[in-house]
């Protein structure tokens, strides 16, 4: 790993699609910004494949919601909607890689490997190796940016639920992670039956806010989003930590 090279950007969560991260982890990130993090969002694709909505209206949108979210920087790698590559010989590979070197986040969020929507899955497969890859000197970039690894990585739950490592009390977060998801009026809008779907249904909004109920009620507060790590994680100090999440 390499430890030589200095953090840049606080906190920075990728997202398959440029509405992703507010609906599935836009809550933690509103949350950190709030406590003086810098924070930012690195879209994979244009969703150029949306149903509704041109790559123009969505690009807009994510800079709405991202003025919303009080994000620091959001960034679009531009890669194929529809056909993620997440293999070994990926050439999406070593664009994600110069990515998080540029970046430098302490604190990585990625989506978490089980989906319905493969696009999710393979973002989730490409990050995974991306993180890995970061970290190695001899992984070459077309940028040349040197070899990096976040302090830590961890998933963020979409629609398939997962069994978290912990959950974050997002419950001053809901109104302002509401507007930002409405940013993304070209999703939220069905402008015909043909364009159906999940996002575009009316009870959309009411579908992520019960989740994030859910969330919330298992540490006993309003609202919650959960994360993922593959690492073991320590307590300096135990009951400074349950002093603090008195619901944990």
């Amino acid at each position: 790993m390499n430890t030589s090279t200095p953090y840049g950007i606080d906190v920075l969560a990728f997202g398959p699609h440029p509405d992703d991260v507010e609906i599935f982890c836009g809550g933690v990130l509103i949350v950190l910004a709030d406590l003086g993090y810098r924070t930012g969002i690195v879209d994979l694709t244009r969703g150029e494949l949306a149903s509704q909505g041109t790559v123009d209206e969505r690009a807009h949108e994510a800079e709405l919601a991202a003025k919303v979210m009080g994000l620091a920087v959001r960034d679009n790698l531009g890669l194929p909607d529809g056909f993620i590559d997440p293999t070994p010989n990926s050439p999406h590979l070593p664009v994600v890689v110069e990515a998080i070197r540029r970046h430098r986040p302490e604190l990585l969020l990625i989506p978490w490997i089980e989906e319905r929507h493969p696009d999710h899955v393979a973002a989730a497969g490409l990050l995974t190796r991306a993180v890995f890859m970061a970290g190695l000197p001899k992984f070459a970039t077309p940028g040349g940016a040197a070899p990096f690894t976040p302090r830590q990585t961890l998933h963020y739950e979409m629609r398939h639920r997962m069994t978290p490592s912990f959950i974050v009390d997002t419950s001053k977060a809901w109104d302002r992670k509401a507007r930002a998801i409405a940013c993304h009026a070209s999703q939220l809008t069905r402008r015909n039956q043909a364009a159906a779907t999940l996002i575009s249904s009316t009870l959309a909004i009411e579908a992520i806010e019960a989740r994030d109920r859910y969330r919330g009620s298992e540490i006993g507060v309003r609202h919650g989003e959960a994360l993922y790590g593959l690492q073991m994680l320590g307590l300096l100090d135990p009951l400074a930590h349950f002093r603090a999440n008195p619901a944990s």
